[in-house]
Formats: C-alpha cells, sequence, structure tokens
C-alpha cells in the first residue's frame, strides 16, 4: 500500500490565466473580412461628407481588409478587426468633432460571420460557429456543435488560440466551472481520445496494446480491460509491471536522493496475497506501461508433460513399424 500510495501519478490538465482570465467577448465584433457601412448625420446644410442641402451621407460596402483596418474619409484609416461597431462609431464620432459640429454616426456590420470559433474533432456536428450572447462559453458551444460523439471518460477539450494552447478533461469541465472558458473569435476547440495506452503481455487473455478506458486507472482495471488472466496458464502471484518510473517518485519508493532521470523499475503484484488484490486497487497504471503476467509452474508443466507423451507415442509407433 505504501508503494501504491507513493507511485499514485495523475496526468493534469488545465487552462492558462491567458483563457480563464479572459472575459466573454460581443457577438458583434468585426473580423478581417466582414463588409460594413457607416451612416453619418451632420448638424449643417454645408457639412463636411455631405452636399450642398444635405445632412446624411453614407458610406455603404466598407470591406475590412487583411490587416483588420478601413478607410474613413476625413478620418483614415481606422483599426476595426476585433472592434464591436459601438467602438468604431466611438472613434469616428471624436475624429469628426473636430470638423464638423455635433456628428453622429451610425455603423453597421451588413456582412460577415464577426467573432466565431472552429469545433473540430469527435464532436457529432464538426463546423465554424459565430460566437453569440448564449454560446459565448466553452461548455454552450460544445452543445451548439451537438455534444462528445465519444465516450466522456477518455474524452479532451483542447483550445488553441494565439499560439498558446490549453487543454482541459471533459470531466473536469463538468466538475469545475472555471474551466468553462470564455471565448474569442478565431479560437480552435478540438475534442479528442485520450491517447494513451499501455501493453500487456505473457499469460493473459489478450496480448496487445490496450487503450485507457479512463482518466486513472489501477492495475485491477488494466488487467480487466486486457480481458482479465488466463484461467489456465496465469499465476496470480506474479504479475509485472515494467515502467521509465520518475525519479522524483522513486526516490520516494526507494528513499534515495541519489536518481537522476528516468529508472527502469518492475513492480511485482501477487494477487493471493490477503492485502494483494487491494493494492492492486490503488496502485495505478501510467502511459508506456507493460503488464506481463507470469506463467504457472503447473501450466509450464502440463507443457512439458505433453511434449513428453507425444514423444513416447511417436517411438512406440516406431516400435511397432520395426516389428
Amino acid at each position: 500500500p505504501a508503494v501504491a500510495a507513493a507511485t499514485r501519478y495523475s496526468q493534469q490538465f488545465g487552462f492558462g490565466s491567458e483563457f480563464t482570465g479572459a472575459g466573454t467577448v460581443s457577438p458583434d465584433l468585426i473580423n478581417a473580412g466582414d463588409t460594413i457601412s457607416i451612416t453619418v448625420w451632420e448638424a449643417v446644410d454645408t457639412g463636411l461628407l455631405a452636399g450642398v442641402g444635405q445632412k446624411v451621407t453614407a458610406v455603404e460596402q466598407m470591406q475590412v481588409d487583411g490587416s483588420g483596418q478601413v478607410y474613413m474619409p476625413y478620418v483614415g484609416r481606422i483599426r476595426a478587426a476585433g472592434a464591436s461597431p459601438e467602438e468604431i462609431r466611438e472613434e469616428i464620432t471624436e475624429s469628426l468633432s473636430s470638423q464638423t459640429p455635433d456628428p453622429q454616426v451610425e455603423v453597421r456590420r451588413i456582412a460577415g460571420d464577426g467573432a466565431s470559433v472552429s469545433v473540430l474533432g469527435d464532436v457529432r456536428t464538426p463546423g465554424v460557429y459565430a460566437i453569440d450572447p448564449p454560446t459565448n462559453r466553452l461548455s454552450a458551444m460544445l452543445a451548439k456543435a451537438g455534444g462528445i460523439a465519444i465516450t466522456p471518460d477518455v474524452a479532451q477539450v483542447k483550445i488553441e488560440r494565439n499560439g498558446r494552447t490549453g487543454r482541459v478533461w471533459l470531466q473536469d469541465l463538468y466538475d469545475n466551472p472555471g474551466y468553462d472558458v470564455a471565448l474569442r473569435g478565431g479560437d480552435r476547440i478540438i475534442v479528442e481520445q485520450d491517447r494513451r495506452a499501455f501493453t500487456t503481455l505473457g499469460a493473459s487473455t489478450t496480448q496487445s496494446r490496450v487503450p485507457f478506458t479512463k482518466k486513472n486507472m489501477t492495475a485491477i482495471e488494466a488487467i480487466a480491460s486486457s480481458g482479465g488472466l488466463d484461467g489456465q496458464s496465469a499465476d496470480p502471484t506474479g504479475i509485472f509491471v515494467f515502467r521509465a518510473e520518475r525519479p522524483e517518485i522513486l526516490s520516494q519508493v526507494l528513499g534515495r536522493s541519489d536518481l537522476q532521470g528516468p529508472q527502469r523499475v518492475v513492480y511485482i503484484l501477487d494477487l493471493t496475497k490477503p492485502g494483494g488484490v487491494f493494492a492492486a486497487r490503488e496502485f495505478t497504471i501510467r502511459d508506456e506501461d507493460t503488464v506481463y503476467v507470469t506463467e504457472a509452474p503447473f501450466a509450464a508443466w502440463s507443457r512439458v508433460l505433453s511434449v513428453a507423451t507425444q514423444a513416447v507415442s511417436l517411438g512406440g509407433s516406431v516400435a511397432a513399424l520395426s516389428n
């Protein structure tokens, strides 16, 4: 039990402060490629933008260029991408106020999706989705994409944003509201299955590479996932777990302080001892472990007897032929 406790390790994921510290965004944010219209009302008969006798000027079909900017007469180039129509309106109003009295400005998006995210991987309906007020957080956006299409126990959710990546277990997203982060335009949300696996060899029912079926798997669960012990040949007193152990963990197990780098180690489980099964229920399996089930001595001796019997029978047949 002490070794099981010392070696217990759970792979933790989470979102950094650049994700958890971000507030929700307006669904009206303008993106590069969007088309906007700007209408200006002026309080004088001879306005800066309007002709003689007119007080309203409409500037239609202004496309935000690849650098995220648009050009407005008498204002110049202004940054539009990442701003809401209201923020653009305030900037234009401030620029025109020094040139015409009390200008009134309206800014509208007339084409484009605005702030959107792409949802990929193991969801039921992958695609590009606009960030709306009901879907401006991660869990709501996953629901909009149809939900998770794989077993929740092995599902991981990854967000890529501005060259940074955050990952979380789906179950942790359910349990911890702090992981339900606000989304940003351009986010890539990727849902994928846990890629960890271990290998089973020896007298187990299945000898193969076995994927993890849950976040934390114990030795008992690993044996069960591989089909269990072979009842005819397995030796429950000799179940080996081969691992490249982390030095800080093995130092605690062995009471040493001179270990550096991963260490090759074999843990031995004996399921016939009183505490063996309970220890195996607490001992966690890790990615790339090899679980080797040894063969019972009786099974090996039975094979020897089988081979010997065949040899005697063959010899008897030869003797009969010679006679």
